[in-house]
């Protein structure tokens, strides 16, 4: 997952060890059979898991489906929270974003570059991802501890943005240690493109 402490407990691990076979096994699932074509069944045969042990750990299939990605924006809150806010915005958002892609495994990336194919095949998975995007970006308004304001939520738009150009660049050969390159261009347009005269 991410390189975090393992839980103390005997149950917490083997907590843990299920939510990572569901997460897992649901990546590698769904894109063999596709978001849509594949029951939650289908999901807890593989794992071996109950309906009740499964929604002990995930709220529906679309949020264990989803696991990578709200894996990256947990941990990016975490780094946010911990990062000295000073000097521009922007810098502390993209520094925060590759200090995030830092504390990810070798694991994560290709669960991650499969749940973005995932999100784009599937009009209900994308639904739910566009959701969650709008619960960070409040969040995000929320720790910063600034006054609401159209100039911030225009710069954690142009953040959001930026990221999902970053993707765009990534996408086709998921090659890990590229991402936080990638993240570097985009930003490095994004204040190029805002001085763009026509």
């Amino acid at each position: 997952m991410t390189t975090a402490d393992p839980p103390a407990s005997l149950r917490e691990r083997k907590k843990l060890r299920t939510r990572q076979a569901l997460a897992e096994n649901a990546v590698s699932l769904f894109t063999e059979r596709g978001f849509d074509n594949t029951p939650l069944d289908a999901l807890l045969e593989r794992v071996e898991v109950s309906r009740r042990t499964f929604f002990r750990n995930y709220r529906s299939k679309e949020d264990v489906a989803l696991t990578a990605v709200k894996q990256l924006w947990s941990t990016f809150l975490l780094v946010l929270d911990e990062t000295e806010k000073s000097g521009q915005l922007v810098d502390v958002f993209r520094d925060a974003m590759l200090a995030t892609l830092d504390r990810m495994d070798g694991d994560w990336y290709p669960r991650f570059s499969a749940t973005l194919k995932l999100i784009e095949q599937s009009p209900s998975l994308n639904g739910h991802s566009l959701r969650h995007c709008a619960e960070i970006e409040a969040e995000v308004t929320r720790r910063l501890g600034v006054p609401d304001s159209l100039e911030v939520r225009l710069l954690i738009e142009f953040f959001v943005a930026a990221w999902r150009c970053a993707l765009e660049e990534w996408l086709p050969e998921c090659v890990p240690g590229e991402l936080p390159q990638c993240v570097r261009r985009s930003f490095a347009a994004m204040h190029r493109s805002l001085r763009v005269e026509v």
